[in-house]
């Protein structure tokens, strides 16, 4: 009868030893905030959900551990086991990291090891799996894509400059990345032999195993564009407009009992509640015994665009229940027409409904959800990405509504308050319904299915996300794109929606 060999335990070791110093920094780039998170709390995010791994170990940079530590703790990432001081090199901080990785190592005992550089936060699962599997099979693995540019070698001749020497088969060419992945064992031994090398030097870990191991063949896995390296000043704004764009998956379903359980005496006051989307939401949330406060032109004669009414209806709904979880803005108005040819008042209703009510009612729910640690909602549009003709009022106060979302959940991370916001596609609302009159019912979204994810959001411990919710996933019964892969791909679909 033949035993069964268990799978060797898989680290992931984030390296974060680099500065700040090309991006113009005091403090270490894996620390700069983007889309309302440090960069290393993304990457870690990444690792913390990926099956494949069992834990991680962080090397940071020297004098910020204590930082790291306390991000970990925050988020509460299990899967770090330590965050250690890196070398002043990237060879001397992966040797730290083979150090910590065979303490506690039984004899005989190996382990599958990623190296990831923590400024590589746009990591998919993709990659990470397929890197897990790929050592299965070999001793290394690199992380590859293909070279969409032409490379030229150069030697420089003086003062007269430099002269391309050689231009090599493109087809051949790939720009590395990271994970690399390898058994323990065999990095390790590829540093034990380059120790006694005095001129030893290197960028990465693969290139160890190269040169120094050369009967060890390295197995390249297909990584992705998305999976860019912030170093320079430009690298830090597309970083952070892809995770705008690449909207997050609307959390998993609960049952019956734990909604109710979630939800029961729990106080929502919801703007805009008079119909459509934030009225389901009202019903589906009362349904589960919470308290709800569903606050309307129409119904109650809220008019979110004033403050003193804002104020009234959220005190009033504290008094009453003597708390506030969630606070939900659906009220919008949708105006069709040229800028040019739009009249002052429509203007000014535009930008006080859509864009002052907000900020507004932001304002005044700050202290009763810093309370409770609850949730703000908002919601935008599949318009917010790319401004469009006779859109433009609406367009780029949606637009605002992802950026105010990304913003406060920076702003009120300390406070324990959650804020997210709804991108959902073409919904059949009544507000729609005015603007567009009847379409077929089969070609947009129910208002129910839309009020359904927004209760799973508001039940998640997601903050600064904004989470698409779809008629059909593009991706089903296909391999799981990468956030990023499905982002640009909603957004060429969004082309067309409004």
């Amino acid at each position: 009868m033949s035993q069964h060999i268990a799978k060797p335990r898989t680290t992931a070791v984030i390296l974060a030893g680099g500065t700040g110093q090309r991006v113009g920094l005091s403090i270490p780039k894996q620390l700069l905030k983007i889309a309302g998170k440090a960069v290393i709390e993304h990457t870690l995010a990444t690792f913390e959900s990926a099956d494949s791994i069992d834990d991680v170990i962080v090397l940071m940079a020297p004098g910020y551990v204590p930082d790291v530590e306390k991000l970990v703790a925050k988020a509460g990432f299990t899967k770090v086991k330590k965050v250690i001081e890196g070398g002043s090199t990237r060879n001397e901080t992966t040797e730290r990291a083979i150090v910590a990785l065979g303490e506690g190592l039984s004899e005989g005992e190996d382990l599958n090891v990623l190296f990831h550089d923590a400024v590589r936060p746009l990591l998919s699962r993709r990659v990470i799996d397929d890197c897990v599997a790929a050592l299965e099979r070999y001793q290394a693995v690199d992380v590859a894509i293909p070279s969409a540019d032409t490379i030229i070698v150069t030697r420089k001749h003086g003062e007269d400059g430099e002269f391309i020497t050689e231009i090599p088969d493109r087809s051949r060419l790939r720009r590395g990345q990271t994970p690399q992945a390898f058994k323990l064992s065999t990095i390790s031994h590829a540093y034990e032999v380059a120790a006694g090398d005095p001129n030893f030097v290197a960028t990465d870990d693969c290139s160890v195993v190269l040169k120094y191991l050369p009967d060890v063949p390295i197995h390249v896995v297909a990584g992705d564009e998305y999976n860019m390296k912030v170093t320079q000043p430009v690298d830090v704004f597309i970083t952070d407009k892809l995770f705008q764009l690449a909207s997050t998956a609307a959390p998993e379903q609960i049952g019956e009992d734990a909604y109710r359980d979630l939800l029961t005496g729990r106080t929502f006051v919801i703007f805009g509640g008079s119909y459509g989307i934030g009225k389901d939401l009202a019903e589906l949330a009362e349904s589960y015994g919470a308290n709800v406060y569903a606050l309307g032109r129409s119904t109650t004669g809220t008019h979110v665009e004033n403050p003193a009414e804002v104020d009234d209806a959220l005190s009033t709904a504290y008094a009453e229940t003597g708390r506030i979880d969630y606070v939900v803005n659906t009220a919008g108005v949708l105006r069709i027409g040229k800028l040019a040819e739009t009249d002052s008042a429509t203007v000014e209703e535009a930008l006080k409904v859509n864009y002052l009510a907000p900020v507004q009612i932001a304002r005044a729910s700050h202290k009763y959800l810093a309370e409770t640690e609850g949730q703000f909602l908002l919601y935008t549009s599949s318009s917010y990405t790319r401004g469009r003709a006779e859109y433009s009022l609406y367009s780029s106060t949606k637009a605002a509504m992802v950026n105010l979302t990304q913003a406060l959940s920076d702003e009120w991370a300390a406070d324990g308050i959650r804020v997210n916001c709804i991108n959902p596609e073409r919904t059949a609302t009544p507000m729609r319904t005015k603007a567009f009159g009847e379409e077929p019912a089969s070609t947009l979204l129910s208002s129910e299915a839309v009020a359904g994810t927004s209760l799973d959001v508001l039940l998640s411990e997601l903050t600064g996300h904004v989470i698409d919710v779809r008629q059909q996933d593009p991706t089903a019964g296909a391999v799981k794109a990468s956030g990023f892969e499905q982002a640009l791909a909603a957004l060429l679909a969004r082309q067309g929606d409004m």
